[in-house]
C-alpha cells in the first residue's frame, strides 16, 4: 500500500519541495509539493528522478575495507577499527598537517555534510583541508570576506522585485541557480520580464537563458573583470554612481575611481571583444533603472580573474545604489544564522595566513587550492612532508579537478584514505575503507547553506521519509564516529559528538551581550532542548538562537524544532531587507570598496588590457540533468541533451575540417581527450565547449550505467597550474586548446 512523504529535494541548490510516494521502503514518484512555502510545487527533472538517484541498485549497501588489496564487505565495527588504526599513526607519526581532507560539493546538500567536517576539521587541526570551492565559488567568498569582512556574506539579487537584471557567466535555467537559491528561478525570470524588466546575459554562449534575454553579449571568454571594470568607469566618468543610502556605510571611493582609470570602454573593447558603446550603455542603463542587480556565477569564478570580477559585480551594484535594497541585491538572513551582532568594527578577514607546502599557494577561507592536491601528495620538500593520508567526504575530485590521472596516480601512493561516498566511484576506488551513507529518503534534511542564499527568507525541515534500512546507519552516525576513530576516541559513544557542541556553543551563547541566552545557565539551556537525537538538538539549538529564534522563552513566538515540525511545509520568514550595516565584519564597520589585496592584484588586470587569445580556447558547460559528476549513474538523468559533445561553431568546424557527430581529439596543457563533435551557432568563433563532470571510464569503479556511455573527462586538458592567485581558485574556462580532426 502507498503512502506520501514530504521531502527537500537535495539534488540541486533550488532546494524544492517535494511529495514522495512510498510503496514500503521503495520511493516510486516524486512530485512538487505545491504547499511548500518557498518552491510552491515547481519540480526539475532532477526532483522527477528523485526515487531513481534514491535507490540507485550501485549504491553500496554495506562499508567496504581493502583486505589483502581489494575492497570487501565488512561490519560498520570492523571499518571504524580500520579507520582508527589507519589515520592515528599517520598524525602520530608526521602530525596533523599529514592528513589531506576534501570535501566535495553532495556535503552542502545533506544535513550531516553541513554539520560534522567542521567539527572534524577543528579536532583534527590539520590546514590540509581542500574541497570543491576552489573549483568553483571561492573568489565570491574572497571578494566578500575583503568587501564586508565576513566570507558568506554574500548578497543575492532580489529576483522577485527587480526591474533590471545583468547575469554575467550563469545559465540558471540549467543550474537552477547558484549562489542564489531561488526555485523556480526560469520562472522568477519570465516573471521579470512579464512586468516589463530587462534581461541582460553576458555569456561566450547563447544558453537557454540566455536565448530567453532581453539582450545577449558574447563576450570572449575570461574577460568579465575588463567589462565590468569598464562600466564602473563609465558610471565615474559620466558621473552615474549615485550610492544613495549606501554612502554612510562605503569607504574608499575616491579610490576606487582613480584605480579603474585605465579601464575605459574604448580600452577594453578589443580584449572583451565588446563595442564600447555597447559597454556605455550597459553602464547606463544600470544606473538608470529604478532597481537593478547584476548577478554572476561560475563562469566569471573560472577565469584568470575570479575574485576581480566577483568584487566587480558588488562594485557596480554599490555605484548604483543597489546594494541592500529591495529589488537589487540583499543580504538573506537565515533561521539558522548566529545571534546577529550590533554594527560596529569586527575582525575583518585575512588572506594567505599560511601556504601550500610546494607551490606556496596561499589559503584562503582556511583552505588551500584542490588543484595542488596531487603535488602535495606525491612531491616532497624541504618545507615538510608530503600528506599521507587522505579523508574525501562526498568528493571526487579525480573527476572534478585539473589533471585527474595524476592526482589518480597520487591517491594510490597514500598511506591511509577513507571515503565517505554512497558508490564506489573514481576517487573512493582508491580508499582502504569506504563508509556509505544511505539513500537521501532515510536521512532528515534542512539546509544550512542554501538558505543563507535565498531569494526568500524561509525555513523548512523534513525528517526521514522511510525508516533506515536494516544494516545502515544513518549520515549523521557515521559522520560522528568518523570523528572519533580519526581523532583518538575511538569506541566512545557517538552521541558524545553532538553533547560537546552543544554544550560549547550554548557555553559560548551565555557569555555574548547580544545573545537572548546571556547570563543564564547553558545546562537548563541544554535540558530544553528537544528532538529525536543529537542533530536534531542541535537543528533546535540552532534555532533558538538564531535572528527568528524563541530564545529558550525569550520570545514565545519564536522558532524551535517543535515549532518548525508542526509546520511540515515550512514556515515563511518574509521578502528580503535591507540589513546594513548590521552584517558588516570588517575592521572599519564599514564596506571597504578598495582593500588592498584587490588593489595589488589590478596591474595583473591592466596587463590583460593586450591579452588574445592565440587560438581556440575552451569553457565548460551545465546540463539540467546533471550536477558534476555525482548523477550520471542515473538512467532517467542521462540522455537528451545531457550528453559530453564539444561544442563548435561552424566556421571553426569548417576551417578545422570537423564535421558534426566526428570523433575530434582536444589537446590542453594537461593532456588531451577524444569527444565527439556537436556543431552549433550557439558558441561563439573561437570558442569550444565540454561540460564537465564526465569520464566514468577508469576500471575498478562500480557506476555500470554511467561506464555505458562514459564521456571524458574535461580536466584531464589542465595542468593545474592556472589559478587565481586571491581565491586560488582553478581556471577552468578560457583555457587555450588545440583541435585535432580525426580521420
Amino acid at each position: 500500500m502507498s503512502r506520501t512523504a514530504l521531502r527537500i529535494c537535495p539534488l540541486c541548490e533550488a532546494t524544492c519541495g517535494l511529495t514522495l510516494t512510498i510503496e514500503g521502503i521503495r520511493v516510486t514518484g516524486a512530485r512538487g509539493d505545491r504547499d511548500d512555502v518557498f518552491s510552491r510545487g515547481f519540480i526539475c527533472p532532477k526532483g522527477a528522478s528523485f526515487g531513481a538517484v534514491d535507490g540507485d541498485p550501485d549504491r553500496l549497501r554495506a562499508p567496504l575495507v581493502r583486505r589483502d588489496g581489494e575492497l570487501r564487505e565488512a561490519t560498520w565495527e570492523e571499518a571504524f577499527d580500520a579507520v582508527a588504526a589507519g589515520i592515528r599513526p599517520v598524525i602520530e607519526r608526521h602530525g596533523p598537517n599529514a592528513v589531506g581532507v576534501v570535501l566535495g560539493n553532495p556535503n552542502v546538500h545533506t544535513m550531516a555534510g553541513a554539520l560534522y567536517p567542521p567539527v572534524l576539521l577543528g579536532a583534527l587541526g590539520t590546514r590540509s583541508v581542500f574541497s570543491a570551492s576552489t573549483v568553483d565559488q571561492m573568489p565570491k567568498h574572497v571578494s566578500s570576506g575583503l568587501l564586508y569582512g565576513d566570507a558568506n556574506a554574500i548578497p543575492v539579487p532580489d529576483l522577485d522585485h527587480t526591474g533590471h537584471l545583468l547575469l554575467i557567466g550563469a545559465n540558471p535555467l540549467e543550474s537552477n541557480g547558484s549562489l542564489c537559491t531561488a526555485p523556480d528561478f526560469p520562472g522568477k525570470l519570465k516573471a521579470l520580464k512579464a512586468r516589463g524588466g530587462t534581461l541582460t546575459v553576458v555569456d561566450p554562449r547563447r544558453t537557454r537563458t540566455a536565448a530567453l534575454a532581453d539582450r545577449h553579449i558574447a563576450v570572449r571568454p575570461g574577460t568579465d573583470a575588463l567589462l565590468l571594470a569598464a562600466m564602473a568607469h563609465v558610471l565615474f566618468e559620466e558621473d552615474l554612481a549615485d550610492l544613495k543610502h549606501l554612502a554612510p556605510h562605503v569607504e574608499g571611493v575616491a579610490e576606487l575611481r582613480a584605480s579603474l582609470q585605465d579601464f575605459t570602454p574604448e580600452a577594453v573593447a578589443a580584449a572583451c571583444d565588446v563595442a564600447a558603446p555597447l559597454i556605455r550603455t550597459l553602464a547606463r542603463e544600470l544606473a538608470a533603472a529604478p532597481t537593478a542587480a547584476v548577478y554572476a556565477r561560475i563562469g566569471s569564478c573560472t577565469v584568470p580573474h575570479g575574485t576581480l570580477a566577483s568584487w566587480l559585480v558588488d562594485v557596480l551594484n554599490i555605484l548604483t545604489g543597489n546594494l541592500d535594497r529591495p529589488g537589487g541585491a540583499l543580504f538573506p538572513q537565515a533561521a539558522t544564522d548566529r545571534t546577529p551582532r550590533p554594527a560596529g568594527p569586527g575582525r575583518g578577514f585575512a588572506l594567505g595566513r599560511w601556504r601550500s607546502r610546494v607551490s606556496g599557494h596561499p589559503e584562503a577561507k582556511s583552505e588551500l587550492p584542490i588543484a595542488a592536491l596531487a603535488e602535495e601528495i606525491d612531491t616532497a620538500t624541504e618545507e615538510g612532508e608530503p600528506i599521507r593520508a587522505v579523508i574525501t567526504i562526498a568528493a571526487n575530485p579525480v573527476l572534478s579537478t585539473p589533471d585527474g590521472d595524476r592526482l589518480d596516480k597520487a591517491l594510490g601512493t597514500l598511506d591511509f584514505m577513507v571515503s565517505v561516498d554512497p558508490y564506489l566511484n573514481e576517487t573512493s576506488l582508491h580508499a582502504d575503507v569506504v563508509l556509505p551513507p544511505p539513500p537521501p529518503a532515510q536521512s532528515p534534511h534542512h539546509d544550512f547553506a542554501f538558505n543563507t542564499l535565498a531569494v526568500r527568507n524561509q525555513v523548512r525541515y523534513t525528517r526521514p521519509a522511510v525508516p533506515l534500512e536494516p544494516g545502515r546507519m544513518a549520515e549523521t552516525e557515521i559522520h560522528a564516529r568518523l570523528i572519533l576513530a580519526a581523532t583518538g576516541m575511538h569506541g566512545t559513544d557517538p552521541a558524545a559528538v553532538d553533547a560537546m557542541v552543544v554544550d560549547q556553543t550554548l557555553g559560548k551563547a551565555v557569555k555574548e551581550p547580544h545573545s537572548p541566552a546571556y547570563g543564564r545557565d547553558p545546562r537548563e539551556l541544554a535540558a530544553q532542548l528537544t528532538g529525536d537525537d543529537g542533530p536534531e538538538r542541535r537543528l533546535d539549538m540552532m534555532l533558538r538562537l538564531g535572528p527568528y529564534g524563541d530564545g529558550f522563552g525569550a520570545r514565545p513566538d519564536g522558532l524551535s524544532l517543535a515549532r518548525l515540525l508542526a509546520h511540515p511545509h515550512g514556515i515563511d520568514l518574509g521578502p528580503l531587507a535591507a540589513r546594513l550595516p548590521q552584517p558588516l565584519r570588517t575592521r572599519s564597520g564599514r564596506v571597504e570598496l578598495l582593500p588592498g589585496p584587490i588593489a595589488d592584484d589590478l596591474p595583473r588586470l591592466r596587463a590583460a588590457l593586450a591579452e588574445r587569445p592565440a587560438g581556440l580556447v575552451l569553457v565548460g558547460r551545465r546540463h539540467l540533468r546533471s550536477n558534476n559528476s555525482w548523477m550520471h549513474n542515473v538512467p532517467a538523468l542521462t540522455g537528451g541533451s545531457n550528453r559530453c559533445t564539444l561544442h563548435i561553431h561552424p566556421e571553426d568546424a569548417d576551417r578545422l575540417g570537423v564535421r558534426d557527430g566526428e570523433a575530434v581529439r582536444v589537446k590542453g596543457a594537461g593532456g588531451e581527450v577524444t569527444a565527439p563533435a556537436e556543431v552549433t551557432a550557439d558558441i561563439r568563433p573561437g570558442v569550444v565547449s565540454l561540460p564537465h563532470g564526465w569520464g566514468h571510464d577508469r576500471p575498478g569503479t562500480r557506476l555500470r550505467h554511467a561506464a555505458t556511455d562514459p564521456g571524458v573527462n574535461v580536466n584531464q586538458l589542465l595542468d593545474g597550474s592556472l589559478l587565481d592567485p586571491l581565491s586560488g581558485n582553478a581556471v577552468l574556462n578560457g583555457v587555450p586548446v588545440e583541435l585535432i580532426a580525426r580521420p
